[in-house]
């Protein structure tokens, strides 16, 4: 079994230093509740709602700055996935996330598929996602709108990953009274077409009016939400057994894989 905490912060727009230190506080906080996996939002470190180009590069980082040496320190025997605002050996911004252990940095994947005025300030990643064997598991590492795409989710799922870890920063919606916000149900059907664990973790608060989902969830391999964050700023934490996504049969006749028709598409 391998332990999923997502951490439902706020952060602070800008506030690089204020929100290093909650996300070190958070970690350690999960680390205390025994995660192997530690999911945190999307931009957690610079916040969402940029105003231009100019304000995103003013908090913009590279994947060897001193933050993440600063959650490493904090992550214990754990494994983090977090968001950052991310400044290229190009000098272009990226909507990136950093997948970090005690020892460094793993791996870093920029955002594909921008959200709406994202497309006004970064530039959208080259490349799939890497799926990365670590101690507690085979995890690929999306950034929020890319769940929509199953033409990125997918390939991942083929090539071995056993959970999908997404920070998100989901714009509220609104949703008939009782529903799962849409978002959710798209992380359940991922999870269930594949048969894969996934985890996504949205921020809390209302920034410069947006106010966020708050719809952190954390998706089995059958693709159900085995736990949430509820409203407000919460971790979500879950045991799942990572082992359930070797086997991609429903049924005797039925798999998950063999059944798809690639001859077709």
């Amino acid at each position: 079994m391998v332990r999923i905490a997502c951490c439902q912060i706020d952060p602070t727009i800008g506030e690089l230093a204020a929100n290093t230190e909650l996300i070190e506080t958070n970690i350690r906080r999960a680390v205390e509740a025994g995660a192997d996996v530690i999911v945190l939002p999307e931009l957690a470190t610079s916040g969402y709602m940029f105003a231009d180009a100019d304000e995103a590069r003013a908090v913009a980082l590279t994947a060897a700055a001193p933050t993440f040496t600063k959650w490493s320190a904090a992550a214990g025997d754990s494994i983090v996935v977090g968001g950052f605002c991310e400044v290229g050996d190009d000098e272009r911004l990226y909507n990136s996330a950093v997948m970090l252990d005690a020892d460094g940095v793993i791996a870093t994947y920029r955002k594909t598929h921008l959200w709406d005025r994202e497309k006004l300030i970064f530039t959208p990643g080259g490349a799939l996602p890497s799926v990365v064997e670590t101690k507690h598991g085979v995890i690929a590492v999306m950034v929020c709108y890319d769940l929509e795409f199953a033409e990125l989710t997918r390939p991942v799922a083929v090539h071995g990953a056993e959970l999908i870890a997404a920070p998100v920063n989901w714009p509220l919606f609104p949703r008939p009274e009782g529903e799962h916000p849409g978002e959710v149900i798209t992380a359940m059907s991922t999870a269930r077409t594949n048969k894969i664990a996934v985890a996504v973790c949205d921020r809390a608060g209302v920034e410069r009016g947006q106010q966020w989902t708050e719809g952190t969830a954390i998706v089995d391999p059958n693709g159900w939400v085995v736990a949430s964050a509820g409203p407000g700023t919460a971790m979500a934490l879950a045991d799942i057994d990572l082992a359930l996504t070797h086997d991609k049969t429903l049924t005797e006749h039925v798999h998950l894989f063999d059944d798809r028709r690639i001859d077709l598409y």
